[in-house]
């Protein structure tokens, strides 16, 4: 049955590909972005597809649409020079964010769906992380504009849901890469892949042992709508990522190899504070109720990935921070 579906930060990263996937299912998408870091090439296949609506528009500011079905709430700056650059509207597009697309939601009786994260784990002393662990966060430090945003935007899901009866799903996302990402957003695999691309020196941060899972975007969009689409008893939280687990020094090595160039390893900067040494899913909770698991393997995601980015003008893109 097609539905009338609103996806904010649709011109993102993960947003995009979930607008590619609830299109081409036959929904109709409304597609929210202010463009901080999403960008139009992400959605320009899009335009003038029937089935498809851009609206430019910041979520902390409130918004009004009639007849949803469903909310998918991504919109938020996710890398960490991005949401560090103004923590304050960080918080803000976490927290107004979140109340404005669940006023909606409760207005229209959607279901609303939190893209949360595995930040909210903070720099965990528990390994692998379990949907039941707390974090260990620091509420005052660099990174708490994001980490604390995106939990108190998860409690304020459960506060409407048993307040209002909200229809609710909260997905916590590890991380994620693949075709569409900002070349410029400062994460590892998007910097490491334009580094070695250009044959410049591949930096890494301490000295290369922290360990990442990472997951390709087309099993994480899947996760996502699988999660969208379980009954309204399961409200989550539930965790999203690949349990396969990777120091930030293979995936270096990775990079370096499958392109091929002669790009040297540097390991010249200090680990930024509160920087995870772990992070790493346990998605027991997903296999179960959302009979989901990762299927692409990391250098499989890697090649497509490395593909995408040599298809990049990277004179097309800017860095929406000077943080990058």
């Amino acid at each position: 049955m097609s539905k009338r579906i609103l996806v904010t930060g649709g011109a993102g990263f993960l947003g995009s590909h979930l607008c590619d996937r609830l299109v081409n299912a036959g929904h109709s998408v409304i597609c929210m972005d202010n463009l901080f870091t999403g960008v139009m090439l992400n959605i320009a296949h899009l335009e003038g597809n029937p089935n498809f609506e851009f609206i430019r528009h910041d979520v902390t500011e409130g918004f009004k649409i009639d007849a949803l079905d469903e909310i998918y709430n991504l919109a938020c700056p996710a890398a960490p020079g991005h949401y560090q650059f103004n923590p304050v509207k960080t918080m803000k597009t976490s927290v107004l964010g979140t109340m404005h697309a669940l006023g909606l939601g409760k207005r229209v009786k959607a279901k609303v769906l939190q893209a949360s994260t595995s930040e909210v784990y903070g720099d965990p002393d528990v390994h692998p992380q379990p949907e039941s662990y707390r974090g260990n966060v620091n509420p005052i430090g660099p990174r708490a504009c994001y980490d604390e945003g995106k939990r108190a935007a998860e409690s304020l899901m459960f506060d409407y849901h048993r307040l209002h009866q909200t229809r609710i799903k909260v997905v916590r996302i590890f991380n994620t890469y693949g075709p569409r990402m900002h070349p410029f957003d400062g994460r590892v695999v998007s910097n490491f892949i334009r580094q070695a691309l250009a044959g410049e020196a591949i930096t890494i941060y301490g000295d290369g042992s922290q360990s990442r899972s990472f997951c390709f975007v087309d099993d994480l969009i899947d996760g996502l709508v699988r999660a969208m689409e379980t009954g309204d008893d399961f409200t989550g939280p539930v965790n999203i990522g690949n349990e396969q687990e990777f120091t930030i020094l293979d995936l270096a090595q990775k990079v370096v190899r499958m392109v091929g160039g002669a790009s040297r390893i540097e390991m010249s900067r200090p680990l930024p504070q509160d920087d995870p040494k772990q992070r790493c899913p346990d998605i027991m909770l997903a296999r179960r109720e959302l009979k989901w698991a990762p299927t692409i393997e990391l250098e499989a995601g890697l090649r497509r990935t490395i593909d995408w980015f040599k298809t990049v003008d990277l004179t097309q893109y800017r860095a929406p921070t000077p943080n990058y």
